[in-house]
């Protein structure tokens, strides 16, 4: 290997330098909503009990990746199961100055 060589940066696109990233693991959570309580009133909870959240119903909710908010979404049915369809996606820019 020639000295040039060695002081030339990395070579390849953008999209194989983000290729390394595709299998990095990410903790997404989706928030309905957040309520500040007592320690009385928790300790008073039992089945059956509802606790009041900060958001109306059908409002949208927020999807968290490492607790960053990455978008806006709503619950679907897939099957049997819950899911979550995307529908308002934070500017990166935004993202990234909330870091």
């Amino acid at each position: 290997m020639s000295d040039t060589e060695l002081a030339t940066p990395a070579q390849g696109s953008e999209k194989d330098k983000l290729r390394a990233l595709e299998n990095i693991e990410v903790q997404m959570s989706i928030e309905v909503g957040r309520t500040e309580i007592t320690i009385a009133n928790l300790l008073r909870l039992n089945e059956g009990s509802v606790v009041e959240l900060d958001r109306l119903a059908g409002e949208p909710l927020d999807i968290l990746v490492n607790g960053t908010m990455i978008a806006k979404g709503e619950v679907v049915m897939v099957g049997e199961r819950f899911g979550i369809r995307f529908s308002d996606i934070v500017d990166p820019e935004k993202r990234v100055d909330k870091i």
